[in-house]
């Protein structure tokens, strides 16, 4: 069997562990199944069933599905008023589609420090970048750990600001014992295979406010209507509908909604095994200086989503590129999340400059997310941890 060329020792499986993965069973192939033999696939009678569990879960009022994280924080932009000259304070570390749903509106992302410990968004840099053309706030619960929703809401209603929390990663987390969901003006899902529970593709927004709710609802289908309410030309013809405003087609299927609602019956369990695993890999790591383990704040009953290796370049011989390719060769496949948002070549080009987060620089320089799901087992763990430190103690000063 091949051995790794440099550390030598460890067999190269040919199930490599990857940083995470879909966790489908029969029972989620079968609600998809019985779906497609109903008279509806599209957006239907699923969508509506999955949107007021959804609401039970969260504790929120109102909720949309729609048919991928991104389109969720599109509308809540829209539904939040951007418009071109508006501001908006957002996270460095995150996906690119959390800052993106401003440019869509025409705004102006100004993008925020995280935190050095927890690797969120630091509630000190959202205030000294408040400026008069700030419209409002998105902040990500980035890796699964809830943001400071207190000390942010309280920055929203001091400046009347919106808030939208990005819970692309924190579905099943907790706040001071309240679901994310129902804590912000508007809050984004993402139901990504990667993510806690998935829909293959799939987003949600989540609202207690019924205006809010409407715009999403309009937002979402075209901005066409069947209330009356809604209607310039008002009527009760059965057949008729009213495009009021200018709207997208980012509805959900339902063989989708079918499949995340046998997913949401298992979000218990899985945020127990992820915490567990993460436990585990705090337990391994908490002795070891070269690396640093995530803070938690004592607000945050976290639905982890990703657990993130964070080296000190103090007492490493190696680049993160050097690290990151040595646990692939022992089998564990790592994943880097993320660049800087601003420093994508698109922003880039629209005037942004390297320098402006410190902290979210050093810790993309320095980071990784390594293997975080409820399918690993043991030996899996295991071997994550084994891994770990035979590269650690190989590039150890």
């Amino acid at each position: 069997m091949e051995k790794l060329a440099i550390f030598g020792g460890s067999p190269v499986r040919e199930d490599r562990i990857y940083y995470g993965r879909q966790c489908i069973g029969e029972d989620d192939i079968q609600a998809v199944v019985d779906t497609l033999r109903s008279d509806y696939i599209t957006c239907g009678p699923k969508v509506a069933e999955l949107e007021k569990k959804l609401c039970g879960i969260t504790g929120a009022k109102y909720a949309v599905m729609v048919s991928s994280g991104t389109a969720a924080l599109h509308i809540s932009a829209m539904a939040a008023g951007v418009k071109p000259g508006d501001e908006v304070i957002v996270s460095s570390i995150t996906f690119a589609a959390s800052s993106n749903c401003v440019l869509y509106c025409g705004g102006t992302p100004v993008f925020a420090d995280i935190k050095p410990d927890t690797y969120n968004i630091d509630p000190e840099e959202i205030k000294r970048l408040i400026t008069p053309k700030t419209k409002g706030i998105i902040a990500v619960d980035f890796t699964g750990q809830a943001v400071e929703v207190d000390a942010i809401r309280e920055i929203c209603k001091q400046h009347n600001l919106f808030f939208i929390e990005d819970a692309a990663h924190s579905i099943g987390t907790l706040y001071n014992g309240k679901p994310v969901g129902s804590l912000a003006d508007m809050t984004c899902f993402s139901f990504h295979p990667v993510k806690t529970v998935t829909a293959g593709e799939g987003g949600a927004v989540t609202t207690n406010d019924e205006e809010t709710y409407k715009k999403l609802l309009l937002y979402r289908s075209h901005g066409i209507t069947r209330d009356i309410n809604q209607m310039v030309n008002k009527t009760d013809a059965k057949w008729y509908n009213e495009q009021v405003t200018l709207g997208f087609n980012y509805r959900m299927t339902d063989f989708q909604a079918a499949l995340l609602i046998s997913q949401l019956n298992k979000l218990p369990d899985f945020k127990a095994k992820r915490k567990a695993i993460a436990e585990k890999y705090n337990e391994a790591f908490k002795d070891m200086p070269e690396i640093f383990v995530q803070k938690e704040i004592p607000e945050s009953d976290t639905a982890r989503h990703l657990y993130e290796l964070r080296l000190d370049p103090e007492k490493l011989t190696c680049t993160r590129r050097e690290f990151f390719d040595a646990l692939y060769a022992e089998n564990t496949c790592p994943q880097v999340h993320y660049l800087p948002v601003y420093w994508h070549s698109y922003y880039e080009s629209l005037g942004y400059k390297h320098g402006l987060c410190p902290n979210a620089e050093a810790f993309y320089e320095n980071s990784m997310s390594i293997p975080l799901y409820p399918a690993l087992t043991e030996k899996d763990t295991d071997d994550v941890i084994k891994a770990v430190k035979k590269v650690v103690e190989y590039y150890r000063k």
